[in-house]
């Protein structure tokens, strides 16, 4: 049984890992790359596996640096179905054609550039109508009902505790008589919550692949972010400017909805109207109106004689683009919109009306990937580019940590602690360089577990407990991480001469492992 590591590896974003068994081949998380543009180029890069060898996808959630290349995977060639849970997969419905029709609109814009420079016409990804047909290969699965995907292979869904519908992946494979069990921890989410359960604890596994995104933090022990949201409410209205919220529209709008709703309620708003300026956002809400079911006791206790919540007076959803353009004229707004880490969608236009005003506030609730507009807002840069126009950072910049999604150093510890024994192996995933860094120094050095940071494209054979691998697989091992490891540097710039000695090596390795065999 080997793992690859397509995505995700020594970066957050782009999450894809291929498991092959001796009768299947088991795709895990199928994302989209985010950030600076060279990880976002990724994206137009063709599939290290042919779509068309992959038998099963297990999605774990519906963000899209989880799920969003499944279309492309389906346009080329993937025929097989993609599991996830009912959440998971209704969220997708809304997601993948909203993905879609963001790059249809850039593509647009970048090809009147390019006609008249007398360049080439580029293409989306994926079109809005391709994302809409490869939903019907999504099949829903209940949490914790088992899927025999082949006589070998079963899995099942835990709740991870993340956003609505999200999972970790348990998976049995048997082979030689014996039972491997691998857990992929998808997001871990951040404990107590508003609407989603704590994250599910998993008694055993022989490897686990676990995110790491935040391992090298700690979010704000003493922070109440509901209060902290109250006190920037009330700063930002007596400046007598807007509140900007860059939002994801799944999970985090809705946290923001709940807390909002709470402080209406108890009388603790000052008179400030709250705009939803994201159709995404807005039909994603509806979604999890719908799943009331898996909301955690207390949510479920609050809204459940509760009236709609796109009738919370107080609260307006934007629906046409002439109702968000108005907001550019607004003064003492609440305004939440997406993208979350401000890389397209509504929000820009909002930060580009909002960012220069010393009465504003834009106020970060998630976390902001490496290069992406909003991680240079929140690192402290004086000015940044919006729509081709420079932009003074004048407005108060505000970070909510409590507001993550993402379970922090503690939960993470803490999460693969609860494991009755140690895995063979623990793979740290979703983290930059530095995070997984700290995160595998606490674990090996404190906790005693054993833990690999995989590099893109890396491959490891995964044995049974106790089994020993023969010689053979061993210099294959070898050599893959060697290949992956140099493919990295080569991809990061080099001379033509040193490319060409490094094929050279390649292939020598190459070679000796065929007369080894």
């Amino acid at each position: 049984m080997r793992l690859q590591f397509l995505g995700a590896a020594g970066i957050v974003t782009g999450s894809c890992f291929l498991l092959d068994t001796a009768n299947a081949r088991i795709m895990i998380e199928c994302g989209m790359y985010q950030g600076r543009k060279e990880i976002r180029d990724k994206n137009f890069e063709s599939f290290n596996v042919p779509p068309r060898s992959v038998d099963h996808l297990l999605l774990t959630h519906a963000h899209i640096d989880h799920s969003g290349l499944i279309p492309k995977l389906i346009k080329h060639g993937f025929k097989g179905n993609v599991y996830a849970t009912g959440p998971t997969v209704e969220l997708c419905e809304v997601l993948l054609p909203d993905s879609a029709y963001i790059q249809e609109m850039e593509v647009e814009r970048k090809n009147r550039k390019f006609r008249r420079a007398g360049k080439g016409m580029i293409e989306p990804i994926y079109t809005v109508n391709e994302a809409y047909k490869c939903l019907s290969q999504f099949k829903p699965v209940e949490y914790n009902e088992i899927i025999q995907l082949t006589p070998d292979v079963k899995m099942r869904f835990v709740d991870a505790g993340h956003i609505l519908g999200s999972a970790m992946v348990e998976i049995c494979v048997k082979e030689s008589g014996t039972d491997t069990k691998l857990v992929f921890s998808g997001d871990i989410g951040n404990l107590d919550r508003p609407i989603v359960k704590d994250p599910s604890n998993i008694a055993e596994a022989d490897y686990v692949i676990m995110e790491s995104t935040y391992g090298a933090r700690l979010h704000g022990q003493d922070e109440d972010e509901m209060e902290t949201l109250h006190d920037v409410i009330w700063e930002t209205y007596k400046k007598g400017g807007n509140l900007v919220i860059p939002a994801y529209a799944v999970e985090r709008t809705q946290d923001l909805l709940y807390h909002l709703y709470v402080l209406m309620k108890t009388n603790r708003m000052p008179a400030m109207s709250v705009y939803i300026d994201s159709p995404l956002a807005t039909a994603a809400t509806e979604v999890f109106w719908n799943h009331r079911d898996v909301f955690d006791q207390e949510s479920a206790t609050l809204m459940k004689d509760s009236a709609d919540p796109m009738q919370i007076p107080g609260i307006k959803f934007t629906k046409s683009a002439e109702e968000s353009k108005a907001l550019n004229q607004a003064d003492r707004a609440i305004i939440i919109s997406a993208s979350g880490m401000c890389e397209a969608g509504r929000i820009r236009h909002h930060l580009k009306y909002n960012l220069w005003r010393p009465d504003s506030t834009v106020l970060f609730v998630g976390y902001q990937a490496e290069g992406s507009l909003g991680r240079q807002i929140v690192d402290g840069q004086k000015s940044v580019n919006i729509f081709g126009d420079e932009i003074a950072i004048k407005a108060d910049i505000r970070f909510i940590e409590g507001y993550s999604s993402h379970a922090d150093q503690a939960g993470l510890v803490k999460w693969i602690k609860s494991f009755n024994k140690p895995p063979q192996e623990v793979f740290l995933v979703h983290g930059e360089p530095e995070s997984s860094a700290a995160l595998a120094s606490l674990l090996r050095a404190e906790h005693g577990f054993k833990v690999s940071i995989p590099v893109l494209q890396q491959i490891f054979e995964l044995l049974p407990e106790g089994a020993k691998e023969a010689p053979e697989d061993k210099i294959r091992t070898v050599y893959d991480s060697i290949s992956a490891k140099l493919q990295k540097l080569m991809a990061s710039g080099l001379e033509k001469s040193q490319r060409e000695e490094i094929l050279k090596r390649l292939a020598e390795l190459e070679e000796i492992i065929s007369k080894e065999k």
